[in-house]
């Protein structure tokens, strides 16, 4: 299996430059520290995921692209590998949680890819998708566990390292990243390798935290509590993910739904971002106090696509 360079993560750099501008790098003020966030829900599809989805299917050479692709995903990486798909002109199908938010399914919908609906609890996404994938002749991309996925994803932290050294006095010596399946926080530890890594997960779901402390892959146990982070609920993490984070000395934390929607809060007041439940728990980790902050700490804002009355019962109370 091709494992994730840092070479790798600079190449998927160098495409995404061509075709997108960089997210905007915000900052607050917090306890005497200047803060920084990469606020990745500014994408067009509103989360980091077409970063690694375009630059996995920029790779396929022509047979493959008129074979199409096939990706599972609760949302973000839908979206992502939708959009690239139909910016490339490369048929595409995706296998997604009957449960996924309704503005997610719309949303991967419209960006013309076809929907395979499947049930979170009792279906296993990935065989349901291998198998679509091996009927039809098309590529699979997965969500997480694919180097090329890693390296695009990794992009996001070329972009804040080079945002960083030029305001805030020199690049990021601490990052904190909402964890799912790894993809992102590996992509980054690969990026920028002289930051400490701390990935963030809800309460339950933090099956990359436990795993980092046994230094084995620990998957989540039998009936995890509900979370609204959808995003986030991944029930193993991949091989490729915690070897590039172990072998970095990551850390990870865990945060409840009240600290989760706490930060979307803070972010809509204070940042004037709307922040789904997964792609605040970052920022959740760190108001918190859940993580150690320097004056060059960043905090990865991974996505912004939350149905709007979920949205406005958060920011409710």
């Amino acid at each position: 299996m091709r494992k994730p360079t840092r070479d790798g993560v600079l190449a998927a750099a160098a495409k995404i430059a061509d075709i997108l501008p960089e997210t905007p790098l915000l900052s607050f003020e917090r306890d005497g520290r200047t803060l920084w966030c990469k606020a990745e829900s500014l994408q067009p599809m509103g989360a980091f995921k077409l970063r690694g989805a375009w630059h996995r299917l920029t790779d396929l050479n022509d047979a493959e692209r008129a074979a199409g692709v096939v990706a599972f995903s609760s949302g973000n990486h839908a979206q992502g590998v939708a959009w690239s798909a139909k910016r490339l002109g490369i048929p595409s199908a995706i296998v997604m949680p009957a449960d996924a938010p309704r503005k997610k399914l719309e949303n991967t919908k419209a960006l013309g890819a076809e929907v395979v609906l499947h049930d979170r609890l009792t279906e296993d996404r990935a065989a349901i998708g291998a198998k679509l994938a091996e009927e039809r002749g098309s590529t699979l991309v997965p969500s997480f566990d694919d180097a090329w996925v890693i390296e695009g994803q990794g992009s996001a932290g070329i972009e804040a390292m080079a945002q960083m050294a030029r305001i805030a006095g020199g690049g990021p010596d601490k990052i904190v990243i909402p964890c799912g399946g790894g993809g992102l926080s590996a992509g980054i530890a690969l990026a920028c390798p002289d930051a400490r890594i701390v990935v963030a997960e809800p309460e339950g779901w933090d099956d990359m935290c436990r795993s980092l402390e046994a230094g084995e892959i620990v998957p989540v146990g039998p009936n995890p509590p509900h979370t609204a982070c959808d995003a986030l609920q991944t029930m193993r993490v991949s091989p490729l993910t915690f070897e590039v984070l172990h072998g970095r000395g990551a850390a990870g934390v865990a945060v409840s739904e009240a600290e989760v929607a706490a930060a979307m809060r803070f972010a809509f007041d204070t940042l004037r971002l709307v922040i789904e439940p997964g792609g605040a728990a970052a920022l959740a980790a760190v108001l918190a106090g859940k993580v150690e902050v320097t004056d060059r700490t960043l905090i990865i804002l991974s996505g912004g696509n939350v149905d709007s009355a979920q949205f406005a019962e958060t920011l409710a109370g």
